[in-house]
């Protein structure tokens, strides 16, 4: 019987023959929500109302015999940084509660032609800048699995959401880790495509060079499936590649990785690991090669810079981007009472509706990019980020995907962090360089750590637009993974009832 717990493939398939109606489904997920996100807080707003409706229009074209997409009438949550027409879009800041947008982003657009219903907007990290979500202007989300730590960010509300079965697929976005590093905190699917092939329009800009929608999901081949949905050029996007979308739902179902070369990245291994992770990771190797797969070892050097170097990229990018944020077109305004003048009434509302995170690496930002440090600080960042991007070029040549660790360690514990920006910002050391590079990435579940029985995530990196290189690996591993277990790693709902 289709419920929560099916996958997002089999949900469509009941869908399509009729056995289940897009209204219950969906209703089934909007009473899931109603039971458990008073403890877990993925969502920021959710349109009740709306999902419905949407669910109704696609039962009622189905009805009539229309042709509709693979995932029409499956429910979705989308990440509070995508602007939907007039629902809040809020990005996570104080400093646009309330805003409704007037438009829809490609995304939304995309999701709204493909039927997929969306119930609701989920919670973030401020502008996307964090890796925990406690940076929220909204409160923090916690980690499905135990509810004292954090999902990772900055989509953890996404994350958390699929994770906790109140939606089968949901959208995030992924500056330096931001959509891997949650998925693997909370044991699902996570995909960074290449950068461009999912367009940015619409999307509240983080650092432009570097973000980049994609999606999550509990199996490989249902993240395929809404990467393929939401893929594809967008001339409103100057960013956007031109090319045709990689097949990434038949790479899902090919399940063969025979004569396939997998390079492990030596700077993502060792010390500094936690040793649960490196056991599965070390586990998920043999499993390849029983596939057929031969491991080679790759050096990338230079990675050991990325982080730094990133540091600098995305907080300049940032104090450029929230420039616009200045209380004169749209959002918050405070002290505007008549006796101040335009930049005080500024700086009144940015001080009231940025969060401490977000105007630290403004402050950075705009340090890096001041006259005299351009070219030192800036710049050289932009030669490291040539020198990563030379690094993956040189492992392509002898590999055909690469693997590492998505993370250090498991879900670390809600506030252990918080107060530590360095500590925070290595959690994301074995992301940030594909983003650095532009290629796409995914992040695989791939079993639990002995220490804490919290999930694992195995990363999968592929060239430029060879995003289904590393589908076919995850799939692969996936089928492996699950002979191993005779279950999913999710094969449920964790049990929030006997979490405080």
């Amino acid at each position: 019987m289709t419920n929560i717990h099916s996958t997002a493939a089999d949900m469509a398939s009941a869908l399509a023959a009729k056995e289940i109606s897009s209204v219950e489904l969906t209703q089934q997920h909007l009473d899931r929500i109603a039971s458990v996100d008073g403890k877990i807080n993925a969502f920021l707003h959710i349109d009740n109302a709306g999902a419905l409706e949407q669910a109704e229009a696609i039962d009622k074209k189905r009805a009539n015999g229309e042709k509709l997409s693979p995932l029409a009438g499956v429910p979705i949550a989308v990440k509070d940084i995508l602007a939907q027409k007039g629902i809040p879009t809020t990005a996570g800041s104080k400093i646009l509660e309330g805003w409704r947008p007037p438009y829809d982003s490609t995304v939304v657009a995309k999701l709204k032609a493909a039927g997929v219903v969306i119930l609701g907007k989920t919670n973030m990290d401020e502008f996307a800048m964090g890796s925990s979500t406690e940076n929220s202007a909204y409160g923090t989300t916690q980690n499905p699995w135990d509810l004292t730590r954090t999902p990772g960010g900055s989509s953890g509300g996404s994350a958390a959401a699929v994770a906790a079965f109140e939606a089968p697929l949901a959208i995030g976005t992924d500056t330096g880790g931001s959509i891997r590093q949650p998925a693997a905190l909370t044991g699902i699917v996570g995909v960074k495509p290449t950068y461009g092939a999912v367009s940015r329009y619409g999307v509240v800009a983080y650092s432009s060079s570097l973000d980049q929608v994609g999606p999550f999901a509990r199996t490989v081949l249902d993240t395929a499936l809404l990467h393929e949905a939401i893929a594809g050029h967008d001339e409103r996007d100057s960013t956007s590649i031109n090319a045709p979308v990689p097949q990434v739902v038949a790479a899902a179902k090919r399940l063969d990785v025979k004569g396939m070369k997998i390079g492990v990245i030596k700077e993502l291994s060792g010390s500094g690991f936690q040793a649960g992770v490196s056991a599965r990771i070390a586990e998920s190797i043999e499993l390849l090669v029983a596939a057929g797969a031969e491991i080679v070892e790759v050096s990338c050097p230079n990675f050991e810079y990325a982080l730094a170097a990133y540091y600098l990229i995305a907080p300049s990018e940032a104090s450029s981007n929230l420039a616009r944020f200045d209380s004169m077109r749209y959002g918050l305004r405070v002290g505007d009472d008549g006796s101040r003048g335009a930049e005080e009434v500024m700086s009144a509302t940015r001080e009231a509706g940025f969060g401490k995170e977000v105007k630290r690496r403004i402050i950075l930002g705009t340090y890096a990019l001041s006259s005299g440090y351009y070219d030192a600080y800036y710049g050289s960042a932009q030669k490291v980020r040539t020198l990563v991007k030379q690094d993956f070029d040189n492992a392509f040549a002898k590999a055909d995907v690469l693997i590492s660790p998505v993370t250090p360690t498991t879900a670390f514990k809600i506030g252990e962090k918080s107060n530590d920006p360095v500590a925070m910002y290595l959690s994301d050391i074995a992301t940030i360089p594909v983003n650095m590079a532009g290629i796409g990435g995914m992040s695989l579940p791939v079993g639990l750590a002995d220490e804490d029985g919290l999930p694992v995530g195995l990363q999968i990196m592929a060239p430029v637009m060879q995003d289904d290189r590393f589908y076919r690996v995850g799939g692969t591993l996936e089928a492996a993974l699950l002979s191993k277990w005779g279950q999913p790693i999710l094969s449920e709902a964790p049990d929030l009832a006997v979490q405080k």
